[in-house]
């Protein structure tokens, strides 16, 4: 496996992705038929194919956020496919300045290069309340 198809740098392409705002790009880092459920989203939602993350991304440019990826910490596992990634997002909301921090774990796992499956559980509740104003 060369290195930019291995998990850790596929997570990382993730991440850079989203806080660069690229989230047309986003899509292609998924298989066909990838996976990807929020469990502590309320609901909690599942995405699956490379069609539903692209709707999902596409809804992504509206929501007026500025962020960064901060501690960063993957974690191999004995499953050469599968890594545990922690880290936060820290922004702000664009329209009222809001700052905000939401935690993250992910659970992914990478084949050939592609996201086959992921299970995303982020602090759904503080993007909530960091964008309860946001919209005039």
């Amino acid at each position: 496996m060369s290195d930019l198809a291995a998990p850790r740098a596929v997570f990382q392409r993730l991440i850079d992705g989203v806080t660069g705002r690229r989230y047309a790009e986003l899509p292609l880092l998924y298989a066909e038929d990838a996976v990807v459920t929020h469990p502590f989203a309320a609901p909690a939602s599942r995405l699956v194919g490379r069609a539903g993350l692209r709707a999902h991304f596409a809804r992504v440019p509206e929501l007026p956020i500025e962020m960064r990826a901060r501690d960063v910490v993957v974690h191999e596992t004995a499953d050469p496919e599968v890594i545990v990634a922690e880290f936060a997002y820290e922004g702000r909301v664009t329209t009222t300045g809001r700052a905000f921090t939401v935690p993250n774990i992910f659970v992914m796992r990478v084949r050939d290069g592609l996201i086959v499956e992921s299970r995303d559980y982020a602090h759904h509740a503080a993007f909530a309340e960091a964008l309860a104003d946001a919209f005039p």
